[in-house]
């Protein structure tokens, strides 16, 4: 075995670190490597692609709605990260064709039977949601300006950071402007 290999195992397997190396895999693993994947799938415009990722993502989805509520619980049994990525690899491995073959086999028929009653859930939640929008339009306006303007601050804060040299001028408040008596006077004029 190379080195890389058993430092990689080492690292996985240590119980000091374990729980953050995993954890750090699960999500490379279960969100960015797909979401680069769709991306080119998207880009490339191939339709097998597209598919086997939005099937992927369907999968995906409900194994995270799932694991909101059974997480608290199953984190607390031993090598529990260690299954959810190798559950998370499953999925994406062309070889095993995880998710395909839970979507065929479990979510397809469960979504197909029950999709007239989804439908009018779903509606029911879209309409609710309309009218709170609505009802709330001035309260979620100010909402999306205080975060621009957080954002912009943040922006700044950031620049500032990286460019300490460059500084803006500075922009503390100040008192009011001292004018020259020649000035003064030309307006008295």
């Amino acid at each position: 075995m190379d080195l890389t290999s058993e430092v990689g195992l080492r690292l996985l397997f240590s119980p000091i670190s374990s729980n953050i190396v995993v954890r750090t895999a699960c999500c490379s693993v279960g969100t960015i490597l797909p979401v680069y994947s769709t991306f080119k799938a998207v880009e490339n415009k191939d339709q097998n692609e597209q598919q086997k990722w939005l099937i992927y993502w369907t999968v995906y989805g409900s194994f995270s709605v799932a694991e909101v509520f059974a997480d608290k619980i199953l984190s607390w049994f031993p090598l529990y990260y260690h299954a959810k990525f190798a559950f998370l690899v499953w999925l994406q491995l062309p070889s095993a064709n995880g998710a395909n073959h839970l979507y065929m086999r479990n979510f397809r028929p469960f979504l197909l039977r029950h999709q007239a009653r989804l439908d009018q859930i779903l509606e029911i939640i879209y309409n609710e949601m309309s009218k709170i929008i609505s009802a709330h339009r001035a309260e979620i306006q100010f909402a999306r300006a205080l975060f621009v303007k957080l954002m912009a601050s943040v922006n700044q804060i950031v620049w500032d950071l990286i460019h300490p040299l460059q500084r803006q001028p500075n922009r503390s408040i100040q008192g009011p402007r001292q004018v020259d008596s020649d000035t003064e006077s030309e307006c008295e004029d």
